[in-house]
């Protein structure tokens, strides 16, 4: 089968005509045709060599982590599945720890070992490929009404996942805390995404990105009620003062320095929500004696999170639903272009503008 794959030892990138084509192994597993693959940040830095782990005995891994697939055939005890039917793949699985109680309790993304591995990235091959095989225990089923944006229920579940800790966190307060300002810092997939899930908790929403407008991703936001605003033209001073006190930053870019900017101006009792993980080197000067004294005395939390839960998935798929039918055609647009498995390198190099890219083998 057609496959996009890394070769991590060689610095190759290359689409293989001829991967092995996966079978059933258990009762429990599916084969699954690949419809669409998301491409996102991580791709470019598994593509860059930075990271990205191989299977055990193998010298290349098939990339890919956010996908969208048709059952082509069950295992004889799967339930609730059958062929013809859309699913989405989580990407994490356990490690094999006795000792790890996030990994035994069916969390791990929380897991505490570090020997955890995930599709297309650590360990596992990825969805990029003509078919998969899977368990049925990491497949959610999608309504055919998704067809067309179930692609973006991984990057999605980032900001539910988020969200729903968020709910968690903010129940230290002694009263009934009703959606307040929030601030979302980056204007890619999960910027966006993140900030449609904000509005739906009722959060009054801004998009602080680095481009000035008029650009691609501040219309989308526009579009969506969010106001957009230029780190390069409004200062997080000037940012706090039109917003007003921020009690939540939602931050999607990966961008240090902006971040730790953006974390002056949270708001009493505020939550600051780290999702990026930075790819670049960037110069960064704290005044660390400042800022520990705004977290203290203004009861902040700084939550940093990876990676989501099978409860985050299902609130994904539930809210693309429900995006669709408040903001409709708005959800679609978030694709700016599907591509075939040999336009990928040209795709991770960042080149192309847009919002978001995909592989499509179907």
């Amino acid at each position: 089968m057609k496959a996009v794959a890394v070769f991590p030892k060689s610095r190759e990138v290359r689409v293989l005509e001829d991967a092995p084509e996966p079978r059933l192994r258990s009762a429990t597993e599916v084969r699954v045709r690949t419809l669409e693959v998301g491409v996102c940040g991580t791709d470019k830095e598994i593509a860059d060599f930075r990271y990205g782990t191989p299977p055990e005995g193998e010298d290349f891994l098939i990339v890919g982590h956010e996908a969208l697939g048709e059952v082509v055939e069950v295992g004889e005890h799967v339930q609730g599945l059958k062929p013809g039917d859309l699913v989405v793949p989580r990407v994490r699985r356990p490690c094999p720890h006795e000792r790890c109680p996030a990994c035994r309790h069916g969390y791990p993304d929380f897991c505490v070992t570090g020997d955890y591995t995930e599709r297309g990235i650590q360990k596992r091959h990825g969805f990029c490929s003509e078919y998969f095989v899977e368990d049925m225990a990491y497949l959610h089923r999608v309504p055919a009404t998704l067809r067309q944006v179930a692609v973006l229920t991984e990057p999605l579940t980032i900001a539910e996942k988020a969200l729903r800790e968020v709910e968690h966190l903010q129940e230290r307060l002694p009263w009934d805390l009703k959606p307040g300002r929030a601030v979302v810092l980056g204007a890619g997939p999960v910027g966006l995404l993140g900030a449609m899930a904000l509005l739906r908790a009722g959060y009054s929403t801004t998009v602080y990105s680095r481009t000035p407008k008029p650009n691609e991703k501040a219309e989308a936001a526009e579009l969506l009620g969010a106001p957009y605003l230029s780190s390069q033209q409004v200062p997080v001073e000037e940012l706090a003062r039109r917003v007003g006190p921020v009690d939540l930053v939602y931050e999607a870019a990966g961008a240090s320095k902006a971040a730790f900017e953006l974390l002056r101006v949270l708001g009493p009792n505020g939550v600051f929500i780290f999702t990026g993980v930075p790819g670049r080197k960037q110069p960064l000067e704290l005044e660390g004696a400042a800022l520990l004294k705004q977290l203290v005395l203004k009861n902040q939390l700084v939550l940093g999170t990876v990676n989501a839960a099978d409860m985050d998935f299902d609130a994904a798929l539930e809210d693309l639903a429900l995006f669709q039918a408040r903001w409709p055609g708005r959800v679609e647009r978030l694709v700016t272009a599907r591509h075939p498995p040999e336009d990928f390198q040209k795709v991770v190099s960042g080149k192309l503008g847009g919002i978001k890219h995909v592989i499509t083998f179907g």
